[in-house]
């Protein structure tokens, strides 16, 4: 098969994999599939693939699916948060889960002589276990680009547009309460390039232009990068509450912390088709 559609195929299969593994659970028995839940429910650990490492290891590749609508979880690395086999409970894994579906959010590279055997990440949250198992079978390999791309291959792998580099700043004096600047530094090819929106008839008298409502027509938001909370003991408010713009090759916004740990905050910088994502650790005292 060829290698782009075989990895076109991968995530179709990841997709169709994760919903089978939703619907396999052990539900209690007055769960209603349409209910939507803002509360109460557990978190669902998802295998969304692996990579090929130039090294000749693997990195395995997981995401989540929070039930809940409105209720964001924090579930310590430990016996309700862990990663199997291995000796040390903390890999780095996500202890903050926010609402509904996250893919690709968590890697873990396995050595060159893996074969066969299972990565398994367990999660216990309100009472219930879930489970995601990470194997090397073929058709759940992955490329970095259907990450980059949010799952879509798109551009393709022929098309010339690079992913954007984000770098960011370390924070060295942070307080409970206290707003915490945060800044990222991205770099990029200045691809794709910006749209201006699209008239597509002339006004009636009185009455404004009309826009396109194509995705040929919509503007495109420019490179920008987007904040979220991957690890910490509670809630991070951010002061943005979407996509801060870059400018200047700068994104800056601010952050509050209402309780003192270590928090990892994850940036994506996006140029409108591909993204790439860099942490920052932050200590409260």
């Amino acid at each position: 098969m060829h290698n782009h559609a075989r990895f076109l195929l991968a995530a179709a299969l990841a997709v169709a994999g994760f919903a089978g593994l939703a619907a396999a659970q052990k539900l209690p028995p007055d769960y209603i599939p349409q209910t939507k839940f803002n509360s109460g429910q557990d978190v669902v650990p998802s295998f969304d693939g692996w990579l090929r490492n130039p090294d000749g290891s693997f990195t395995m590749v997981f995401g989540y699916l929070n039930r809940n609508y409105k209720e964001e979880l924090a579930i310590p690395a430990g016996p309700d948060n862990r990663v199997e086999p291995g000796g040390d409970l903390d890999r780095g894994q996500p202890t903050w889960f926010l609402p509904r579906r996250h893919a690709w959010v968590y890697q873990v590279k396995v050595p060159a002589d893996w074969g066969q055997k299972e990565l398994v990440w367990s999660i216990t949250a309100h009472g219930r276990t879930e489970k995601a198992y990470a194997t090397l079978q073929m058709e759940q390999e992955i490329i970095p680009r259907l990450i980059m791309s949010h799952g879509n291959l798109s551009p393709g792998l022929e098309n010339p547009n690079k992913p954007p580099a984000i770098s960011i700043a370390p924070v060295s004096a942070a307080a409970v309460g206290s707003p915490v600047q945060l800044m990222a530094t991205v770099t990029d090819d200045g691809l794709p390039k910006p749209r201006a929106p699209k008239i597509v008839r002339a006004p009636e008298p009185g009455k404004p232009l009309s826009q396109s409502n194509s995705a040929e027509g919509r503007p495109r938001l420019g490179l920008n990068v987007s904040w979220s909370e991957y690890r910490g003991p509670a809630k991070v408010i951010f002061e943005t509450g979407g996509p801060v713009l870059v400018s200047d090759g700068k994104a800056v916004t601010m952050a509050r912390f209402s309780k003192a740990g270590t928090y990892v905050l994850r940036a994506a910088a996006n140029d409108g088709e591909l993204s790439t994502t860099a942490d920052v650790v932050i200590e409260i005292p």
